[in-house]
């Protein structure tokens, strides 16, 4: 499962070093391949090639013409690069997306249990001061029994 936020620095030719325990767990489950994308590009997300295969297949399911899959295919596959990660665990995030979220500098790698988020570090921290965790958003969650 991937979880919690490792700090880490993109480098001047836009790669990022996948820390290690998030590395450890993509490599034993999934292998190396990668599909590296946004949903919005003011972030990246990563997925394990086999998550996003599993992503397609339900795609896949749904009539073509479905509005909703149709801008989410958009933007994914706009933003999107099937990559491996290197011996070192490094990723190349294309040129477009490293400008449209910001990656530059310290960023936060976020695991959201079956995929990371990266997020320029000072975005991430203002969006979390602007969209605070709400007692409406814990009852929401006590009601799912969490």
């Amino acid at each position: 499962m991937l979880r919690g936020n490792s700090p880490a620095t993109v480098d001047q030719k836009g790669r990022i070093k996948i820390p290690a325990q998030f590395r450890r767990f993509i490599e034993d489950q999934f292998g190396r391949e990668l599909f590296v994308t946004s949903l919005t590009g003011e972030f990246v997300r990563i997925y394990p090639f086999a998550i996003w295969l599993e992503i397609e297949k339900k795609l896949g399911e749904v009539p073509s013409m479905n509005p909703t899959v149709s801008r989410f295919l958009t933007f994914v596959n706009y933003f999107g690069q099937v990559t491996s990660m290197d011996r070192q665990g490094r990723i190349l995030i294309q040129a477009h997306l490293r400008e449209s979220a910001q990656m530059n500098g310290e960023v936060a790698i976020l695991g959201n249990q079956k995929y990371l988020d990266i997020w320029n570090r000072e975005n991430f921290e203002t969006k979390l001061r602007e969209n605070p965790f709400t007692l409406e958003d814990q009852h929401i969650l006590s009601s799912l029994g969490i």
